[in-house]
């Protein structure tokens, strides 16, 4: 009968723990957990943004001509690099310079007789009303010499800037009429690089700010400018705005119409990081595990942390971390707070354990 009540003694205190009233490991503490964590430095960091934009030249403009003439020389190639002022295209203009010569006579005459009759008027043997009208004709003669020479002026066509003509629309012997376009020419010391932001950045872009900007034209090449404007516009509908850069094109590489990908860094500042994966989130709330060290070893502490903004695995911290906390990185979802745990050994350098 003794082995017998032993027997259901035994069989009893066996449905109790199984059913979880009787717990027979109650007093054995659980081991640590081993995770593994990172320190919470701090890092100069940037905002970064990325764009796409199109290069213009620094000047650029279509010459045409505003007479209707016939096309007495062409003093240029296509692609050529031209300096301001030089002549490019001549058109007939021998009855202009013949004008331009009689006005001339003219003018030298009417000053001759103005000088003498201003002798004469010293003496007083001359009327104030006549000279003037020596001084009269002496005007409207050098008007109509001034005349004749833009007219003159109007048939030659010059560079307006340095820079490189494109393609040569004309021929000697050619009739222009005015709105024809002869040539373009670019000024490409310096281009002109546009793109558009959203304009959450507009507090942060603003001119002297540098960009980074690259083609797939020159895999191997990054430019660097200035942002030089910002656009008084944001687009309503996509809601950015317009930004110019310049770039410097010393070489000449660089051609207007290119495609650029534009990188800028924007508020520049030291921040607190932590990697990606230490971050949890439940609701709308951010949490990390921060390794804690206590009289009986090391234990984890639940922390609710402001993020700001993200890289590619790492997290900028705003507040509830301290630099040098400890954070875990992997062992999140074996740990609770209060959980003691160990680190895995090959984490720290060796002056971080």
């Amino acid at each position: 009968m003794p082995d017998l009540k032993q027997s259901f003694t035994g069989l009893y205190l066996l449905i109790l723990t199984s059913l979880g009233t009787v717990s027979v490991h109650a007093a054995v503490p659980a081991d640590p957990i081993n995770v593994i964590a990172a320190p919470v430095v701090q890092e100069a960091v940037a905002d970064r943004v990325e764009a796409l934009g199109t290069l213009r030249a620094n000047e650029v403009v279509a010459l045409t001509v505003n007479v209707a003439e016939m096309v007495s020389a062409v003093k240029f190639e296509g692609g050529q690099r031209v300096k301001k002022g030089q002549v490019l295209v001549e058109m007939e203009n021998r009855q202009e310079k013949a004008l331009l010569r009689e006005a001339q006579f003219t003018v030298d005459e009417a000053l001759s007789q103005l000088n003498r009759f201003r002798a004469v008027a010293k003496r007083g043997d001359a009327s104030q009303s006549l000279l003037d009208e020596k001084q009269r004709d002496y005007d409207v003669s050098r008007a109509r010499l001034e005349a004749i020479d833009a007219r003159l002026q109007d048939r030659i066509v010059m560079a307006p800037f340095d820079g490189v003509v494109g393609l040569r629309n004309v021929s000697r012997g050619a009739y222009l009429a005015p709105g024809d376009i002869i040539t373009t020419v670019i000024d490409d010391s310096k281009m002109k690089l546009d793109f558009s932001v959203p304009s959450v950045y507009l507090l942060s872009i603003r001119p002297r700010v540098s960009i980074v900007a690259t083609s797939r034209a020159f895999p191997e090449r990054q430019f660097t400018g200035l942002i030089e404007v910002v656009d008084n516009l944001i687009d309503p509908v996509s809601r950015s705005v317009t930004v110019r850069a310049v770039l410097s094109n010393e070489d000449g590489s660089l051609k207007p119409g290119l495609l650029m990908e534009v990188e800028l860094l924007t508020r520049e500042r030291d921040a607190m990081i932590v990697p990606e994966e230490a971050l949890f989130q439940q609701s709308k709330d951010h949490f990390v595990f921060v390794i804690v060290e206590a009289e009986s070893g090391l234990t984890v502490e639940k922390r609710q942390v402001k993020i700001g903004s993200r890289w590619l695995g790492k997290v900028e911290i705003l507040s509830g971390l301290s630099i040098g906390d400890k954070v875990v990185t992997d062992g999140t979802l074996k740990v609770k707070s209060g959980d003691a745990v160990t680190l895995s050994a090959h984490l720290f350098g060796e002056d971080e354990r």
